[in-house]
């Protein structure tokens, strides 16, 4: 395991129930990520989305993706939200659904550096369960200095 559930939250300011990564499996600076999302019925947003067909949000699907790519972003520059920076998801392209998100799937979240200049950051990302493509999008995060 290249990081577990504590150094994921030294990279991400997100606390329950907005940290949607429970674990890094591959990460290669500058480059790619892979990491997941156990997908619980206990998530709070399953209660209003569907309550008798419960599905993850799509943008929960995105956003889990964009937090994906900031852990990736952070790595890459070494820096930590705890020295006062963030990265904002700024933007999303050709954003495609294939398959709902349920209770008791494992999201798989890959991102891959498509090109980084003055902390603005586009990633090829995709998330599947199984075999099964469930989103892909262009995700672009723009590193920013808070505190």
């Amino acid at each position: 395991m290249v990081m577990d559930i504590n150094e994921i939250r030294e990279y991400l300011p997100h606390r329950y129930p907005f940290l949607l990564v429970d674990r890094v499996t591959q990460l290669t600076e500058g480059e790619s990520i892979v990491a997941f999302k156990n997908v619980s019925i206990n998530e709070p947003f399953f209660n209003g989305h569907f309550p008798h067909h419960p599905i993850m949000p799509g943008v929960l699907v995105i956003e889990a993706l964009a937090q994906a790519c900031g852990i990736l972003g952070f790595k890459t520059v070494n820096k930590l939200p705890a020295d006062g920076y963030v990265y904002y998801l700024v933007g999303s392209d050709n954003v495609r659904f294939k398959r709902p998100v349920m209770p008791g799937d494992q999201l798989r979240l890959e991102a891959n550096v498509i090109k980084g200049k003055r902390g603005i950051w586009k990633f090829a990302c995709k998330a599947t369960v199984g075999d099964e493509l469930a989103c892909e999008a262009e995700i672009i995060c723009a590193e920013r200095k808070v505190a």
